[in-house]
């Protein structure tokens, strides 16, 4: 019988085409994937590490706005039609699920038997410090490959190495192991990395370094002791009331490494801080600041600005590690084409830009008074006044209208048809990609104002991989879960991000943002019915937060790394998602009805809201903001963003029952389980 439990497909660095017999894990045999005198010099070796850097990291790529638009689908930010999983129903359980896919581990795992052997050896010719680099590089691979496979699915089997074509072993493989242990794994593999990576310094910042390994172990960590955390009670952690696991043999008695489920969640709270701290510690003062200019001459200058939009990252130090790009290799984006326009059908959220601060480090519907004693209020009128006394982060990344977007290069040719300068009011009645504002709120995070970079699919941007800011988050958030209160190096942290956002004097203190934090008002959205505006870092299990610290630490996150393709992270550790159950969440953009844009800004024929084929904006009968997937009644989100539980996890997929089952034809006789909630049967939509 042909078979296939976890597909696989061949890397570039394979020289050979093999189609398996019995491809029962669709295993390459160890001839296909390399020649048999490969991996005998440091270069060989180095080639195969490359490999990984663009099929395992997250880079631009494609028509649209590279890695920013990574949070579409979130509460930060969306597409023009919403993401679907937001359908009651329509997210079903697969035959395939192209998401369980084990083809990098696989190889890694092949690469580094086949490596370490002949290093061991010594038959490998070469510098030897970089070839531990690349064997380090190796490592971090798995555990990256592995978390991803962790958010998705949770349980998971843990291979190590490049298993045998015998359908016994494969199966014997296929077991899953509990969410923690697949943690403590990927940790496992994150020290094997930092033990054979060069000191950090020693390789370009292009390349894997101890410092971005620490940062990625604490995200890991982070994650794992907030699922523990969140979902304690659920069958979504081991040992919890009808874990799927316990069904299974090899599963039935487990017993946490730490004792108990509190304790082990605990045990990789500690362990986030331990490894964030190796690289807060020393980056703290080296972040780049934004010191609110937004750039509109060559002379203009913000280092924090020009951090996310630039071909080379080398000079900030805040940047672990990125990807560069080259027009002249053929490796390139579409992000500085993105930024021209309207993001490429990629529009924030109300609820993200009044997550940010005013000036004075207090949420917008407090008090406020500037330094000559005079009070203004947050207002949204326009996408002008939106930003006025606001976080600096929102001031110098929202897009209005009036601004340059191009004074680099603008004898540049071969970028003229892509540039709008300066930018327009935003067209939110056009459902063209290109020129397409999805909320009307649009973001100039990653521009370079560089006409050169705007050839269609021709840019250059070069892309954020690991930002050592992330690591100050992440220790802060661990700790205040290990202790219920700030240490002093959390408040150290905090203040060090505040300084490099670019706030002054007072608001630089966190406590004076937890202090003005009233948390009926942060989920008022959700508490007077209209399930609109709030955050959803403001629940957790369905449940508004009452820990003004711990949602102002959440809020921190959202607005730092807004657009860094984290958030969808964050919400699911949080557990954030629960209260769409019990109320439809309405995702609206910016303010349109009874404003001057609304006046000033459009035509009448522009602003067509009857529900129809013809329609290009929403009904202010449902609300002054815009709403993108109220404008045609057919949206399938019109109604509302909805949620089941199943879905914090994705379903397996049944073709691989099947092929793990011992008569290939019974779901029941597989070593496989399914994640909760989901249904063993394809085509099926989730049971609560």
């Amino acid at each position: 019988m042909k078979t296939k439990i976890i597909k696989y497909v061949i890397t570039p660095i394979v020289f050979g085409v093999f189609v398996s017999c019995s491809d029962f894990l669709d295993q390459k045999p160890q001839s296909s994937i390399v020649p048999g005198d490969f991996y005998q010099t440091e270069d060989q070796v180095q080639a195969v590490a490359n490999a990984f850097y663009q099929n395992v990291l997250p880079s631009h790529s494609g028509a649209g706005y590279g890695t920013f638009s990574n949070d579409n689908g979130t509460d930060n930010q969306t597409s023009t039609d919403g993401d679907t999983k937001y359908v009651k129903d329509n997210w079903k359980v697969g035959q395939d699920n192209d998401n369980w896919s084990w083809s990098n581990i696989h190889d890694i795992n092949y690469q580094l038997d086949t490596i370490m052997s002949n290093y061991k050896a010594k038959k490998i010719e070469g510098s030897d410090y970089k070839i531990r680099q690349y064997i380090g590089e190796l490592y971090f691979f798995r555990a990256y490959s592995y978390f991803t496979l962790l958010m998705n699915f949770g349980d998971l089997p843990i291979i190590t190495k490049a298993l045998k074509d015998n359908e016994a072993i494969l199966v014997e493989a296929s077991k899953r192991n509990p969410c923690n242990e697949v943690a403590r794994f990927i940790l496992n593999d994150c020290d094997s990395a930092i033990n054979y990576l060069e000191p950090d310094g020693g390789e370009a910042t292009t390349r894997i370094s101890p410092a971005a390994t620490h940062l990625f172990a604490s995200r890991v960590a982070l994650f794992e002791g907030s699922w523990l955390t969140n979902f304690a009670g659920t069958p979504f952690v081991p040992n919890g009331p009808d874990w799927p696991g316990a069904k299974k043999d090899y599963n039935k008695n487990y017993k946490f490494p730490a004792g108990s489920l509190e304790s082990e969640a605990k045990f990789f709270f500690k362990k986030a801080t331990e490894e964030a701290e190796q690289v807060g510690d020393v980056y703290m003062s080296q972040l780049s600041v934004n010191n609110g200019i937004v750039p509109q001459s060559i002379s203009d200058s913000n280092p924090y600005f020009y951090m996310f939009g630039n071909t080379d990252m080398t000079p900030y130090k805040d940047v672990l590690l990125w990807r560069k790009y080259s027009k002249s290799l053929g490796i390139t984006d579409n992000v500085e084409v993105a930024v021209q326009h309207g993001d490429i059908y990629t529009g924030f959220s109300r609820s993200l830009i009044e997550s940010f601060l005013m000036k004075d480090g207090e949420p917008i519907y407090a008090n406020h008074t500037d330094e000559d004693g005079k009070t203004y209020f947050y207002e949204d009128s326009t996408t002008n006044v939106v930003v006025k006394n606001r976080d600096p982060r929102l001031f110098i990344f929202l897009k209005r209208p009036g601004q340059k977007n191009v004074f680099k290069n603008l004898d540049y040719s071969a970028g003229a048809d892509q540039i709008v300068n300066p930018e327009p009011v935003p067209k939110i009645y056009t459902r063209d990609f290109a020129t397409c504002y999805t909320t009307g709120y649009a973001i100039r995070k990653g521009g370079t104002f560089d006409q050169a970079l705007c050839q269609n699919q021709y840019g250059y941007t070069a892309s954020i991989t690991f930002r050592a800011t992330e690591a100050l988050l992440n220790y802060i958030e661990a700790q205040y879960m290990l202790d219920n209160q700030l240490n002093s190096k959390s408040l150290s942290y905090w203040k060090a991000i505040r300084m490099a956002a670019g706030f002054k004097g007072a608001a630089i203190d966190p406590m004076v943002t937890i202090n003005a934090t009233d948390m009926d008002q942060e989920v008022k959205g959700y508490s007077n019915g209209s399930g609109t505006e709030y955050d959803w870092g403001a629940f957790t299990a369905g449940k508004p937060l009452t820990d003004r610290i711990l949602y102002s630490i959440r809020r921190e996150r959202r607005c730092e790394l807004m657009a860094e393709g984290l958030r969808w992270m964050d919400l699911i550790r949080w557990r954030s998602l629960d209260q769409l159950k019990k109320q439809p969440y309405h995702f609206e953009g910016f303010h349109l009805w009874n404003t001057p844009m609304e006046k000033y800004w459009y035509t009448a024929d522009q602003l067509v809201s009857d529900g129809s084929v013809n329609a290009t904006v929403s009904p202010e009968s449902s609300s002054e903001y815009f709403r993108p997937y109220e404008i045609l009644k057919t949206n399938l989100l019109y109604n509302g963003m909805t949620w089941q539980m199943a879905q914090y996890l994705q379903p397996l997929p049944i073709h691989q029952f099947l092929l793990t089952s011992s008569d290939h034809t019974s779901v029941d006789k597989s070593p496989l389980y399914q994640n909760p909630y989901w249904p063993t049967e394809s085509d099926m939509p989730a049971e609560q």
